[in-house]
């Protein structure tokens, strides 16, 4: 899985050898392929094919931008397909080997340090071989925030649209039970702790957790990286002296992290390593437990699923003792679309791209997909309005700035094991820090 959710799906273990042979087959159709957003709308005719990693919201996004898309230019048929984010590495593979796809969605795309160069993602070393089509100069970039296009920076060039931002580190909490309880939104871990300890002595569960697909269970370790290393200096420091070996995972803070990740997994539903993410909002509508760790993405399917039963807050996860710690939330540039240079219908994908970034057909995107926007002038929903003290500032989460190490063991992927604690896995936080540390310490 990729830490993140964006945090959704898996990091890349490598595939090499299909990326040099997609990068290929990108380049060599690069050299003669046509087309610009600029093209005339009697031309733009044929199959467009589009790939996206799924979730509710965004899928039924996509769908409307499709529909209107396919009206304004009725010789265009678009072709959707969303995959769940464990199959996307996969699907999409197949699919640029075969020539069958043209827009889709790029993963753990950044550049990375040069102490972790040998750690390029697949769809980065896409970019850099030629395999992407150079957005840099088209006209509907411009629309998009200028530090956001410098976050997606590849070689100073533009290979992708960014659809929006999420937020990853915060949890949703029911503003009935804990008014009916005398509770109060925590801001420091002490805070929370105390909350725990009152919902359960009233016979309430705390917290809600799909586990099922594990990632889910990981957004409590990205709200705990956040705390306690709250800058984004100090998770390049952080990352970096981990792959410099000057910090080891066992040492007491980044051990911590899996420690506090434990204690909610603790105060958790029963069996929630079975219970699906999609699952959640239903169950947190019916009151079966007063907080969950859950992406703003995901908002709009929550409140439709509450339906107006009590209201619902969403706070950074507050795993430092100092509220200023816990003052904001980090996040990542959501499902950021690019294309293959292999594509049989360049005209048609960027004029696609060009249609989705239009304010009107951007914001009403943003909205359903419960993304805060990319572009700047987007009038947001309420959720995002009551959110923005904690957004006023973007702040990467952990996932958008670690970079595993593909010659490491499977337990150092995060690297903060959160997959291997009960009832995930088997161990406690120091059994699994242990572990992450020795398959990390094996790549070097």
């Amino acid at each position: 899985m990729k830490p993140t959710s964006s945090f959704r799906g898996k990091l890349g273990r490598g595939m090499v050898a299909a990326v040099a042979m997609l990068a290929a087959v990108g380049t060599t159709a690069a050299c003669g392929s046509t087309g610009s957003s600029s093209s005339s709308d009697s031309e733009i005719s044929g199959q467009l094919n589009i790939l996206v990693s799924s979730a509710s919201a965004s899928d039924t996004a996509f769908k409307q931008v499709n529909k209107a898309f396919e009206a304004k230019y009725p010789k265009v048929k678009v072709n959707f397909s969303s995959v769940p984010n464990d199959s996307y590495p996969a699907t999409k593979a197949s699919r640029l080997s075969a020539g069958t796809l043209d827009i889709f969605v790029l993963k753990n795309f950044v550049e990375v340090p040069s102490y972790a160069k040998d750690s390029t993602s697949d769809d980065t070393l896409m970019a850099q071989s030629g395999g992407l089509v150079d957005l840099t100069n088209e006209s509907f970039m411009k629309d998009y925030t200028s530090s956001v296009l410098k976050a997606q920076e590849i070689g100073g060039k533009q290979y992708s649209v960014p659809t929006g931002l999420s937020y990853s580190t915060g949890i949703y909490y029911n503003k009935k039970i804990f008014a009916d309880n005398g509770l109060k939104a925590p801001t420091t871990w002490s805070e929370l702790e105390s909350v725990m300890s009152t919902l359960k002595s009233k016979g309430i569960t705390p917290f809600g957790i799909g586990g099922k697909d594990t990632w889910p269970a990981g957004l409590i370790m990205l709200g705990s990286v956040a705390s306690e290393y709250p800058t984004l200096a100090a998770k390049q420091a952080l990352a970096k002296n981990l792959w410099t070996q000057k910090v080891s995972l066992t040492d007491s803070k980044p051990e911590g992290i899996l420690e506090k990740t434990q204690t909610i997994f603790n105060n958790a539903q029963q069996n929630f390593s079975g219970a699906g993410y999609d699952d959640l909002p239903a169950a947190f509508a019916r009151g079966n437990f007063a907080m969950m760790p859950a992406v703003t993405w995901n908002e709009p399917t929550i409140e439709s699923a509450v339906n107006g039963a009590f209201d619902f807050g969403y706070i950074p996860f507050p795993a430092s003792d100092n509220a200023s710690d816990n003052s904001v939330l980090n996040g990542k540039i959501e499902l950021q679309l690019g294309v293959a240079s292999a594509t049989k219908n360049k005209a048609a994908a960027l004029k696609w791209l060009s249609f989705f970034s239009e304010k009107s057909t951007y914001t009403t995107f943003a909205k359903t997909a419960g993304f805060s926007s990319s572009q700047p002038g987007i009038d947001t929903s309420k959720f995002l309005k009551s959110i923005s003290q904690y957004t006023e500032k973007y702040e990467p989460a952990w996932d958008q700035v670690w970079v595993a190490n593909n010659k490491a063991g499977e337990d150092a992927v995060y690297p903060f094991n959160y997959p291997a604690l009960s009832p995930l896995g088997t161990k406690s936080a120091q059994s699994a820090a242990a572990s992450s540390e020795s398959a990390w310490s094996a790549a070097f």
